[in-house]
């Protein structure tokens, strides 16, 4: 049987918590820094206390210290990271092997995305260099996962299926800081992919304006979760560590019921990952929360349902089109309820703006706008960004979880036996010697069930109740409560000391990287003396240094899988037309900065090249 992990993203403990509130296995969080977005950092006491509420439902804290590092930030690293140790983090997720020469606790290590894990030889290398898990590049097909996961079996993957998309391969990216000298692989990424764009051709001719060229849909692989599975996937990835916490309650809430479903259908060969029940306050769905409208990428191959042209920021939920426009409000085609604060946008009828207002008002189907969008329409497609009553929701307590309990009472000699277990083979035990015995006058069980129940505050709920005693003893609520009391500190305790400390796999030094000619590139992201030490002792005989150290001319500063030639129809190994324009093709943005494009067909990848 397969264990399957939703694993969510949390941009403090608050958000780590509502994620494992709401179904998380495992939550992945940024430490104060080192971390891929550096705005989203968090200090050690603050994760020890997410370990601590985690790890009473056997979910895990993974922390992301997935940066590439200096020489001279090598040693707080290698503190903060036995500071997490110390702190009961289950692993940490790295992207700069120069940690694998530090003198590291036995922490378990994942493989970040931004290492560039596409093919099986990466995979198996990293597991025999010490990794328990590996994050699959996004770019990845059903078909290639499969490849990795049969020539793979112990590699557990990861692979991302809600959030935001990179338009290139994550790690091999320096588009921010070639124009910038921001460096994505530094957690400082100036989302060049995101802005307006010019395409035009080798003599200058203007073939698009100011278009989102590269900036994509969002990843909603919410249908596809049993073909992950069945592909050999076992960690789902949430993307949004800069999310807000209402997202993070909606997506994770919604995949879990996903996932639940699936193990509903296929009871002996998945179980989650943690234990406990979920109770929801609310309905989830993904579409409420913030999107660019949604893709499969290339799950189940290449297509051109990937873009979003018209504007990188959230749509939201199509709600039906306008009907009729009148001065001081307009009507709405469709079944859609509004509420009074609904957030409202659509795109003008020439496809270039992104146009947002509040409604003020709704009164008898009509929607009164504070002020009347000048460029709204009869027959324009209306959009929901911001839903009132759901958000409403969310704000509020809209979940809960806990660890069903069974209780049972047996008298003894002098005294009574008190036990408390849970599904995961968890008992805590109290023996109450010396008690009185006196019979009662009433019929005591609903007394008895009505202290038990008592268990608020706590991560328990009662489920049973077992009294198994041969007179009807009276027992005051008073004592019934201290039992109780007790009862829940034991088995606190010993949730606590069930959860499995992860131990990092033992390394071997004798297997070569995978790599052409005993070359790294700059594509390596070597920036420490460590890192480069390591690939020195696998094999690697050339390393070149980091981007960031010296910025090499004329080579490619992003690796899309996502090609702007086949978007257009002018693929020439897909039997498309032919482009009408002039080879090379160049992307332009307002600042000046310009890229040559590159198309390797054979590989079926478009580079960027910038033109100096």
């Amino acid at each position: 049987m397969r264990t399957i992990e939703l694993l969510a993203p949390a941009k403090n403990a608050e958000c780590g918590i509502e994620a494992i509130r709401h179904g998380a296995d495992a939550v992945y969080i940024g430490a104060g820094r080192f971390g891929a977005r550096a705005a989203a950092g968090n200090s050690v006491s603050d994760i020890a206390r997410l370990v601590e509420y985690a790890h009473l439902f056997k979910a895990k804290v993974y922390v992301t210290v997935n940066t590439i590092l200096s020489d001279s930030e090598l040693p707080e690293a290698e503190r903060l990271i036995y500071e997490l140790y110390e702190a009961g983090v289950d692993a940490l997720i790295i992207q700069d092997m120069g940690l694998m020469k530090l003198n590291l606790p036995p922490i378990e290590l994942h493989a970040s995305t931004q290492m560039d894990n596409c093919t099986a030889e990466k995979v198996r290398f990293l597991h025999e260099a010490g990794f328990r898990q590996v994050v699959l590049a996004r770019e990845l097909s059903l078909d290639e996962i499969k490849k990795i996961h049969n020539e793979c079996p112990d590699t557990k993957l990861e692979v991302f299926v809600h959030g935001a998309l990179c338009v290139s391969y994550s790690g091999r990216c320096y588009i921010s800081e070639s124009c910038f000298r921001r460096s994505a692989n530094r957690g400082e990424c100036a989302q060049v992919c995101r802005m307006e764009f010019d395409l035009e051709d080798a003599d200058g001719k203007k073939i698009i304006r100011h278009k989102h060229l590269l900036s994509l849909k969002d990843l909603c692989q919410i249908d596809s979760l049993e073909d992950l599975l069945e592909a050999g996937a076992s960690s789902f990835k949430i993307e949004g560590r800069l999310k807000d916490i209402g997202y993070v309650k909606n997506v994770t809430a919604a995949y879990s019921r996903a996932i639940n479903a699936i193990i509903a259908r296929h009871p002996d060969k998945y179980a989650r990952a943690s234990s406990g029940c979920v109770k929801l306050a609310f309905t989830p769905d993904v579409a409420k929360s913030f999107n660019r409208g949604f893709t499969h990428y290339f799950l189940y191959g290449r297509n051109e349902d990937i873009f979003s042209f018209d504007t990188p920021k959230a749509m939201g939920e199509f709600v039906g089109k306008v009907k009729e426009v009148y001065d001081r409000y307009f009507t709405v085609a469709g079944t859609a309820s509004f509420a009074n604060g609904d957030g409202l946008c659509f795109i003008d009828e020439n496809g270039h703006k992104l146009y947002g207002f509040r409604v003020n008002k709704t009164e008898n189907g009509r929607l009164y706008p504070l002020e009347m969008p000048r460029m709204l329409k009869s027959g324009t497609r209306l959009y929901r960004n911001f839903d009132q009553r759901f958000d409403k929701i969310l704000s509020q307590n809209s979940a809960e979880r806990f660890i069903p309990i069974d209780i049972t009472i047996s008298e003894t000699e002098n005294g009574f036996h008190i036990s408390m277990s849970d599904d995961d083979g968890c008992t805590a035990v109290l023996e109450a010697k010396g008690v009185t015995k006196e019979l009662a006058r009433t019929h005591q069980k609903e007394n008895i069930e009505c202290q038990f129940s008592k268990l608020g505050g706590t991560p328990f709920k009662l489920r049973s109740l077992n009294i198994q005693y041969s007179k009807n003893w009276f027992l005051p609520s008073s004592l019934l409560g201290e039992w109780r009391r007790q009862l829940v500190q034991r088995m606190t305790e010993e949730r606590m000391r069930f959860h499995p400390l992860n131990h990092r796999q033992q390394a071997s030094t004798l297997h070569k990287f995978p790599a052409e000619k005993s070359h790294i590139t700059y594509l390596g992201n070597v920036m420490n003396s460590l890192a480069k030490a390591f690939y020195v002792e696998h094999g690697m005989e050339t390393i070149d240094p980091a981007f960031e150290l010296e910025h090499p001319s004329d080579v490619p500063v992003m690796f899309c899988r996502h090609c702007l030639r086949y978007s257009m129809g002018w693929c020439p190994s897909r039997q498309h037309h032919s482009a009408p324009y002039q080879e090379p093709l160049y992307l332009s943005i307002a600042n000046g900065k310009r890229f040559r494009l590159d198309f390797d067909c054979k590989k079926c990848i478009m580079k960027l090249i910038p033109e100096r």
